[in-house]
């Protein structure tokens, strides 16, 4: 079984006749059901934790960066296991849920590196006295993670509390937790004991866990959960690091070629059946081109739907949501000209859908949907689509289509989102990291900067004592001062 921190405390504990139980999202089939921590199980990894904490924090930084090269080839080693768990509880095609895991696997080496040279500022003070700062872990980290992406993003939150010096605490979301609790097994070796837990659990666990006396929790997940983990963290002082919903627009321009920006809308909304953070949530295509783009993307679902390539959604309370918000828009006088209703037959597969004839007062427009829907509104002027998409109350990313390099200027300069990508909906130089904003979280997420959201600073201040009274040498430190004034 996976090195989870149940198994390294006296108590085991586990909620009585509660479990996690998963079904095949392709089939339905029941997979297994996974045991739950109970309260005292979380406690438990609290205090486990707090006592691996001070020796790893002692740990030279360079030793703690070999353990996670380590991890990282333990990762490598064990990518096909994880990966057939990944497509089994999520649904999502093998060879994608590898490229997430060679992702993670990356990352991890790019934290080991980047760890040992994370490094304090000499401040300008006095000829004779030395300024500084040191950069030190924060202690416990607790990091709440997602199912979507679940071994990339989790490595990338787990590489840069590790190796900054935190001991950590991984709860896997609900929807993946045998791959969590593998993922625990292969990376935990790589530590000394207590240093990396992994609890399995729902929203329950969460909250247990957020509102104990940890210093830093993570979260990647719904901005529902988001806010209340943000309370919690308000009331306990622990530094609280939010990746959270976001409902990315996407501006196509008039002088873009309308079969291209079609293709980028499909990529940016269907891709990983749209269960995506930055997936194309909404799209506003100037009216030039409105009636070739919107053909065109109808053939890029069409494409997809008729040869099998878009996976299943996660399960089936996914799919509700996901049809609710399409069900809205037809309601209000969207028209599905691909994909738009449930399909027959088991499991929780939903069709890549277009619907044109959007408006802002539609849930698709206005809320995640997170599914593989492309919800089109005509605008009348490049200005008037980038009033709609600077709306809302998200600001995670958006993506602008264009050749005109003041259109460009003009969006990057308004639009209240973290991430602008210009003519490119995925894409991005290594080590970016972005600050969400709005509902859609706070702090950096990825990175070198993510190291900084691990770690606390401490400013030291290092003066001469004063000259023993009849050394000679007091006349030299004043001369010395005076030189200075």
């Amino acid at each position: 079984m996976p090195t989870t921190a149940t198994e390294t405390t006296a108590g085991n504990e586990t909620v009585e006749g509660a479990g996690i139980t998963i079904q095949d999202p392709r089939t339905g089939e029941v997979l297994w059901t996974v045991p739950e921590a109970g309260p005292q199980a979380v406690q438990d990894a609290v205090d486990v934790a707090r006592r691996a904490a001070s020796g790893w924090a002692a740990t030279a930084p360079a030793e703690r960066g070999a353990a996670l090269r380590a991890a990282a080839k333990a990762l490598d080693a064990a990518a096909q296991e994880l990966a057939g768990l990944n497509a089994s509880e999520t649904g999502r095609p093998e060879n994608e849920a590898l490229a997430g895991i060679a992702a993670a696997v990356s990352t991890l080496e790019q934290y080991a590196e980047l760890g040992p040279v994370h490094r304090g500022h000499s401040l300008r003070g006095s000829r004779l006295a030395s300024d500084y700062t040191v950069a030190e872990p924060r202690g416990v980290a607790v990091l709440l993670t997602p199912w979507n992406d679940p071994v990339a993003v989790a490595c990338g939150l787990i590489g840069a509390a590790l190796v900054t010096g935190n001991a950590v605490i991984h709860k896997p979301s609900e929807r993946c937790p045998r791959l969590g609790e593998a993922l625990g097994e292969v990376l935990a070796p790589a530590f000394p004991a207590g240093v990396f837990l992994t609890l399995s659990g729902g929203a329950e666990v969460g909250a247990v866990l957020s509102q104990a006396a940890v210093d830093v929790i993570a979260h990647v997940g719904s901005s529902a959960s988001g806010a209340r983990i943000a309370q919690a963290g308000a009331l306990t002082g622990a530094h609280v690091i939010r990746e959270n919903g976001g409902n990315d627009p996407l501006l196509v321009d008039r002088d873009v070629d309308p079969a291209w920006a079609a293709e980028q809308a499909a990529i940016g909304a269907f891709s990983n059946s749209g269960q995506i953070c930055t997936a194309v949530e909404r799209i506003y295509v100037h009216k030039d081109i409105a009636t070739k783009f919107s053909r065109a993307l109808e053939a890029e679902a069409a494409l997809r739907n008729s040869n099998g390539t878009v996976a299943p959604l996660v399960d089936l309370r996914m799919r509700d949501a996901v049809h609710a918000h399409v069900s809205d828009a037809l309601a209000q006088g969207a028209r599905a000209v691909e994909g738009g209703a449930v399909p027959d037959g088991p499991g929780s597969f939903y069709p890549a859908t277009v619907l044109l004839n959007c408006t802002e007062k539609m849930e698709v427009m206005t809320e995640e949907t997170f599914g593989p829907v492309a919800p089109v509104q005509v605008v009348d002027t490049f200005d008037d689509g980038l009033r709609l998409a600077c709306s809302g109350r998200y600001g995670l990313a958006a993506t602008v289509l264009s050749s005109n390099i003041a259109h460009i200027q003009q969006a990057v300069a308004a639009l209240p989102v973290g991430t602008v990508k210009v003519n490119a909906v995925f894409g991005g130089a290594p080590g970016g990291a972005a600050q969400p904003r709005g509902e859609s979280g706070a702090g950096f997420g990825y990175g070198p900067e993510l190291l900084d959201e691990f770690s606390q600073v401490k400013v030291v201040h290092i003066a001469a004592p004063p000259a023993p009274a009849g050394s000679g040498t007091e006349s030299e430190i004043s001369l010395d001062e005076q030189d200075l004034s």
